[in-house]
């Protein structure tokens, strides 16, 4: 029952981590629901790289390319740089900011619905509202506005932000098109998931143990696999309906989560 526990959290970890719709909180809240003991987050924070490895593979011929590039082609270089440069605010917030968030705010169920609510009415008002698009090539964004987007990827040290609907809520309000701010998110997460899996690791370095070796290696592959499937099909989605049904789907989760607490389910 354990692997088929872990199975079902890779899955959940893999199919929600590139949505905006907060895959911290959905792993959250079903490890609640289910009963599973993480202690010290060691499953929880190993699993998010079988998604960082699942998002790589899906572009690799874009990362080997600008690899290749570096010595002698100067959009290689600047690809690298915009995404350095935009890497670093959620760097700066992290380290400044990001104990006490999880101190204060990590795994609560009352931060975590609220922060769903909020930002899906963000999203719909952004929807609704957003200025014209003029970047429509996610590799093409200019530095400043890949700057800025990496600012609101800062938002997602609160639990139940969602770091991928922080960025491409700001990339659509810094004009990028939908389907621009998504494949930028993805491109922005690899750095950023990469240093936070590598940071967290390090800190629960002493919790590693054999015996949890099943679970993680299970959750792991599920989480890849899932990350695999769910990526390319969102990102058509997108790009043809828009983000109002994940903006709707944040409310209701938001509501529902409220009245389990009201109910004293959670």
């Amino acid at each position: 029952m354990h692997l088929v526990t872990a199975a079902i959290l890779g899955a959940i970890q893999g199919l929600t981590e590139f949505l905006p719709i907060s895959s911290t909180a959905h792993l959250l809240m079903a490890e609640r629901l289910i009963g599973f003991d993480d202690p010290n987050s060691v499953f929880t924070i190993t699993i998010q790289f079988g998604s960082i490895l699942a998002v790589m593979w899906l572009y690799r011929a874009k990362l080997i390319s600008v690899l290749q590039g570096l010595p002698t082609d100067p959009a290689s270089r600047r690809f690298v740089l915009m995404l350095v440069l935009a890497f670093i605010p959620a760097v700066l917030a992290a380290l400044y900011w990001g104990d006490d968030v999880k101190r204060v705010l990590h795994g609560s169920p009352r931060v975590i619905a609220w922060a769903f609510i909020v930002g899906g009415i963000v999203m719909l008002l952004v929807e609704r509202f957003r200025p014209a698009p003029v970047v429509h090539q996610a590799d093409r964004t200019p530095i400043g506005r890949a700057i800025a987007v990496g600012a609101c990827q800062a938002v997602a040290l609160v639990p139940g932000v969602s770091r991928s609907g922080a960025t491409i809520v700001g990339g659509m309000l810094l004009r990028l098109d939908r389907a621009a701010a998504a494949e930028f998110s993805f491109f922005l997460a690899m750095p950023t998931m990469g240093a936070a899996f590598a940071h967290d690791l390090w800190d629960v370095r002493d919790h590693l143990t054999a015996e949890r070796g099943a679970e993680i290696a299970v959750g792991f592959i599920f989480a890849f696999v899932a990350a695999l499937i769910v990526v390319r099909p969102f990102l058509k989605f997108v790009t043809r309906s828009g983000f109002a049904p994940f903006a709707w789907y944040r409310i209701v989760a938001g509501l529902a989560i409220l009245g389990a607490l009201a109910a004293g389910w959670l």
